[in-house]
């Protein structure tokens, strides 16, 4: 339940330590923005805000959309690039109690209008972009009543039919004297609805609660060590969030967040170098774009002291690469997690450094230990929703199931997506545990090895030349990977005779033509009689490009490949 603010701070609002930072370190710089002014550094300008001005301009913000007619409670989707004003409404819809959708613009026009029909917004905020966009495809028709309109020139805000941020702002300013009161939340309330990015599915509306977000930032403290003062470059908007929160300011570079593979390094290094950045964010997309790019310069990032990666598991190559640019004792450190928990396990690039040679032959990915107050279980395999949770579900060391968490950053439910909700969440006393969708092993050291989704798994039908046998995506890609000519596999599942039957998608590395193919086909048979987790896998196919999700440009739509790999074969 959403009260106002009372003298013992009852309740929680993320924005607390924001409003604590403004007090201690009011001129300390919270936000810096990059702007680029062409494809030269010459060209490279930044807005700055320090948290005083940060919170002041939230509190502002936040007292005029109640104004506007917004209540605590509403929803209001936020399609805001990163910028300052991005920082100053996400803050101040938590400081109103109004609950942010967050989407990723990159899912699809489909994809992000059943979001919007599923979270039901009450209020669309955004750029003129995508006020156009809301208008041409209907996005949040039957629900949205308050439309208001960030940026753009006069005409431009006049075509989408949308009050202005700077008119909002102006009303409030002549109605409102009084200074803002921020609102407090149950712990467990809805405070944000994140969807997921919709690469292994149709994308859920993840429920979050400011329990949730001060795990979170809990995490950052205690298990990454991030400390007041610092300063990163934040190449996420989420994550970005944090560095207010944490006392650390958010240096956001000038590239598009859902395509971290097009950004340009250059201003990347600009935007480190400028303001002497100690942590970094990173996918894997970006990791390997920056770190050819510094291997191309000989540049080196010396001010950094922490690189956080999450999203995919990164390639050990790729990390190698990007570790050039780094001091010798500085780590990437490698996060397990999903939009609905996380972060949950953390490996640093060293110790990974050495899972080379089981990672090459099957042994799955690993991502380290479950961090301090998280709880990881392998359960069997199944498709049928579990109520509840019994220790007895637990499998011993060393036996590939699913993954299932248990944490204070977990989350307990999807929006409007019962059904979901009753097949990913196992009910553990009063707290919740979520099923990952993800198949690993824990080892007698307790480290977690990824191997791949659920759904990828392929279960192959016996055959005359054949036991039935179950199929790994991770581990067996891993192994058809070591080919010199191969730059990554896909693992799917194919009907050859009625039976399913285990095929392996090859993308070539560039320098290598196809003709080569028969040869190759040979040579990857042999691979795989050589590990148990690859035998009896006999079909190979060239593709020409995967397709794979934009933002990371490392999950495969393999479902995708199936479907394009069933058309090939002849029976």
């Amino acid at each position: 339940m959403i009260s106002q603010l009372i003298e013992n701070n009852d309740g929680a609002n993320l924005c607390r330590h924001l409003v604590s930072a403004a007090k201690t370190i009011p001129n300390s710089l919270a936000v810096a923005v990059q702007q680029a002014n062409g494809k030269s550094i010459a060209g490279l300008g930044y807005q700055e805000m320090d948290f005083q001005t940060l919170n002041a301009k939230s509190d502002e913000l936040a007292s005029a959309l109640i104004c506007h007619g917004l209540t605590p409670g509403m929803k209001a989707v936020l399609m805001v690039t990163p910028s300052i004003d991005f920082f100053s409404l996400t803050f101040a819809l938590f400081k109103a109690g109004i609950i942010p959708i967050l989407v990723d613009p990159g899912m699809g026009v489909k994809n992000l209008k059943q979001c919007f029909i599923e979270a039901k917004p009450d209020a669309f905020i955004g750029i003129p972009k995508a006020h156009i966009a809301r208008r041409l495809f209907g996005w949040g028709k039957p629900t949205v009543k308050h439309l208001i309109n960030v940026g753009g020139s006069a005409l431009v805000r006049a075509l989408t039919g949308a009050t202005s941020l700077e008119n909002l702002l102006e009303t409030s300013r002549s109605r409102t004297t009084e200074p803002f009161k921020m609102q407090w939340l149950d712990k467990d309330a809805m405070a944000a609805i994140l969807f997921t990015s919709g690469s292994t599915g149709t994308p859920k509306g993840v429920v979050y609660s400011h329990k949730m977000f001060e795990a979170q930032i809990t995490a950052l403290k205690d298990d990454y060590g991030i400390k007041p003062g610092e300063r990163d470059l934040a190449t996420f908007p989420l994550f970005s969030l944090f560095g207010p929160a944490l006392g650390m300011a958010s240096i956001v570079p000038d590239m598009d967040a859902s395509k971290p593979i097009t950004a340009n390094p250059d201003f990347i290094f600009a935007a480190i170098e400028k303001y002497q950045c100690s942590n970094m964010f990173v996918n894997p997309a970006l990791i390997e774009r920056l770190g050819q790019a510094g291997e191309q310069k000989s540049h080196k990032l010396s001010s950094i002291k922490r690189v956080i990666s999450a999203g995919a598991p990164a390639t050990i190559s790729s990390i190698k690469c990007f570790s050039k640019m780094l001091n010798d004792e500085v780590e990437v450190l490698n996060s397990y997690g999903a939009t609905e928990s996380l972060p949950l396990s953390k490996i640093g690039s060293k110790a990974l450094f050495n899972t080379t040679d089981i990672t090459d032959n099957g042994g799955g990915i690993c991502v380290g230990k479950a961090i301090d107050g998280v709880d990881i279980a392998i359960i069997a395999i199944d498709e049928q929703p579990i109520s509840s949770w019994d220790e007895s579900l637990r499998l011993p060391a060393d036996t590939i199931g699913e993954i299932v968490v248990k944490g204070p950053m977990v989350s307990r439910s999807y929006y409007q997506r019962d059904s979901a909700t009753k097949t990913a969440k196992i009910k553990d006393g009063s707290e919740i545990r979520h099923r990952m969708g993800d198949l690993g092993y824990l080892d007698s050291d307790g480290l977690l090895w990824m191997c791949g989704r659920k759904a990828h798994r392929v279960d192959a039908d016996a055959t005359a030349a054949n036991e039935p046998q179950r199929y790994y995506s991770i581990p067996c890609e891993r192994i058809f990977n070591t080919h010199s000519d191969v730059k990554r596999s896909a693992l799917v599942g194919v009907k050859v005779a009625g039976k399913v039957t285990p095929l392996v998608c090859i993308e070539l590395k560039q320098s290598v033509a196809c003709s080569l193919s028969n040869k190759l086909y040979s040579e990857l048979r042999a691979i795989a009689e050589q590990h148990s987790q690859t035998q009896g896998i006999e079909r190979f196919l060239i593709h020409p490009d995967f397709p794979v999700d934009i933002r990371h440009n490392a999950k495969i739509f393999r479902e995708k490949l199936a479907v394009w790999a069933q058309k090939q074969i002849k029976e």
